[in-house]
């Protein structure tokens, strides 16, 4: 079993920057692809990033590309997304997720491990 827990939501102003971490604990996840989606309540949860077991691919939905990077730390077991130039239309709960397969995927069905959630409110 495989546990997330997400960190470094807030209330930040547009046009400004936020970090999210991910971190997973309860069995390796060195060879699980990762990503992070987001979902309000009036939308079904939406794909923002994922990046594979490496590290070496990423992915992003085409409302955050150009802002926000996803990353991994060294020992592979932390996903991070580094989100600049914030927009109010970025306000929702993110959720960090993980498929034990080494390829990443952008639709929230092929994840099979979910963390809790952390809010990010972007204010206009």
């Amino acid at each position: 079993q495989v546990q997330l827990v997400e960190s470094g939501g807030g209330l930040v102003q547009a046009g400004g920057s936020l970090r999210l971490s991910c971190a997973a604990s309860g069995r390796t996840t060195g060879d699980y692809a990762m990503g992070w989606f987001r979902q309000t309540p009036e939308k079904e949860r939406e794909f923002v990033a994922s990046i594979n077991w490496s590290g070496a691919s990423t992915y992003y939905s085409d409302s955050v590309k150009g802002r926000f990077t996803i990353s991994r730390g060294n020992a592979k077991n932390t996903v991070y997304l580094q989100m600049n130039r914030l927009k109010p239309e970025d306000t929702a709960i993110y959720y960090c997720a993980a498929r034990p397969y080494m390829d990443a995927h952008t639709h929230p069905r092929y994840y099979n491990y979910w963390g809790q959630g952390t809010q990010v409110t972007v204010s206009s």
